[in-house]
């Protein structure tokens, strides 16, 4: 029985965080979280919802992208960029969220940390 590694796990994590995010609170059911943040755009609730449903589609694009390219350094590198971003942009719009159960604080932490690993375990396959 083969096991996983180290790269395995962190691109079935990354990528799965990704695709999951996208899918269920954004496209199979658009949650309350997500409302509230494109809402901060002041669009009307049927713009917001349009917003929210691409985002969704960029999110599991984004992930079948990174299974794929998962060795590239620059996948990590704009997955831990994305991550920034979107914490900075529910910092701004909606900072109560940060400090609410399972926010991005933490997810996006975790996923970025993810990244780190991949990288540095690229990194030190390139000098070998």
């Amino acid at each position: 029985m083969s096991h996983l590694t180290t790269l395995q796990i962190a691109r079935f994590i990354i990528s799965f965080s990704w695709f999951y995010h996208g899918l269920f609170p954004k496209l199979v059911h658009i949650s309350p979280l997500e409302q509230q943040m494109t809402g901060s755009f002041g669009f009307n609730p049927e713009i917001s919802n349009l917003i929210t449903r691409a985002a969704g589609v960029g999110e599991i694009i984004f992930a079948v992208l990174f299974f794929i390219f998962y060795r590239s350094i620059l996948i990590n590198v704009l997955n831990i960029l994305a991550l920034i971003g979107l914490m900075l942009f529910v910092a701004i719009l909606q900072p109560s969220l940060l400090i609410e159960a399972f926010n991005p604080v933490t997810t996006n932490l975790a996923i970025i940390a993810f990244s780190v690993v991949l990288i540095n375990e690229l990194k030190g396959t390139q000098r070998q």
